[in-house]
């Protein structure tokens, strides 16, 4: 069977359309979008998902990254305020916001971000004192992110975050750093042990103040008590002395019978009792002590009355009195 022109020239025809339709169907995938050219000048951009485009007229231009991406900063040196020498790593995230404007209107944005933040590094470092550049990292990251944004806007991008990742100092400032890192930690020890020294001198010394508070307190408190039971002795003292007199006057000489033989026995018995006393000598005149003692116990008569005579009987043995003296 012969295949005539007519029939070719169809096959043709239905090649070529289906050329063209799939030319004009363009399927974006996600975190991506892709911008539109005709004639070589931008016209839109596709987003994700099927796009449709004009065959041979319109083209796609750039596919664009929308997704945040990271951006890896090379090893630098840079020197601070002070003139220290510092190697510095960093890195910038970022995003695509608006596809048209990266692709246009710069023509490498990851070498473009790249020299941006090299060289506000080195800005921010040569402002800035070794301590300071070292204890204020967030600092850094906010000023880097600060400047980088504001220069990546008019190219559709937003840088998210710029992070410093190390900042190594020479080696000699490095030892030099560390000797004064373990002075710093030696002085605050000495000045924390000394702190507690101090705080247990302060308390023992308060402790002692508080037992001596309460030392002297008992001492007055027993001082009081002694002058107290004294008072009421002496009380007794002269209220028995009052007596004693009273009687006296009328001519009651039994009472003072009465106080001599009680100093007498009181000095008698002071010399039985001392340690360093084995003997005694009673002198003869003792020998008028039972007639003291008569006396004392007709005074008690005359003072309690008949029912005192039960306190005739003597409390205690009188020495046995013979002529010259006796031992007892």
């Amino acid at each position: 069977m012969l295949v005539s022109g007519f029939d070719i020239f169809v096959i043709v025809l239905v090649l070529v359309v289906v050329v063209t339709i799939a030319m004009g169907i363009r399927t974006v995938p996600q975190g991506y979008a892709y911008t539109v050219e005709r004639f070589g000048r931008y016209s839109r951009t596709l987003t994700p998902g099927l796009g449709l485009i004009v065959p041979y007229i319109d083209r796609i231009g750039k596919k664009v990254n929308v997704m945040e991406q990271v951006l890896d900063i090379p090893s630098q040196e840079a020197f601070t305020r002070d003139n220290a020498g510092v190697t510095i790593d960093a890195a910038a995230f970022y995003q695509i916001l608006d596809p048209a404007r990266a692709s246009y209107e710069v023509s490498d944005m990851n070498q473009a971000l790249l020299v941006l933040t090299m060289t506000n590094i080195r800005t921010v470092v040569g402002s800035m004192d070794l301590d300071q550049l070292l204890s204020h990292r967030d600092e850094i990251n906010e000023r880097l992110l600060r400047v980088m944004d504001a220069a990546a806007s008019p190219w559709g991008a937003k840088v998210t975050r710029v992070e410093i990742k190390d900042i190594l100092p020479p080696q000699d400032l490095a030892g030099a750093m560390a000797r004064q890192m373990k002075a710093e930690r030696e002085k605050r020890a000495a000045v924390l042990e000394a702190e507690g020294l101090r705080q247990a001198e302060i308390l023992r010394a308060e402790g002692q103040k508080q037992s001596q508070i309460l030392a002297a307190e008992g001492r007055r408190e027993a001082a009081f008590r002694d002058a107290e039971a004294r008072e009421r002795q002496a009380e007794a003292e002269a209220k028995a002395t009052g007596m004693v007199s009273e009687a006296i006057t009328k001519g009651d000489l039994a009472a003072a019978n009465f106080i001599v033989a009680e100093k007498y026995i009181d000095a008698i018995r002071a010399l039985a009792s001392a340690p360093n006393q084995k003997v005694v000598i009673v002198p003869i005149e003792a020998a008028g002590l039972a007639g003291t003692l008569g006396g004392i116990a007709e005074l008690t008569k005359s003072v309690f009355g008949e029912g005192g005579a039960g306190l005739n009987k003597p409390a205690r043995s009188v020495p046995t009195v013979t002529g010259g003296g006796e031992r007892s």
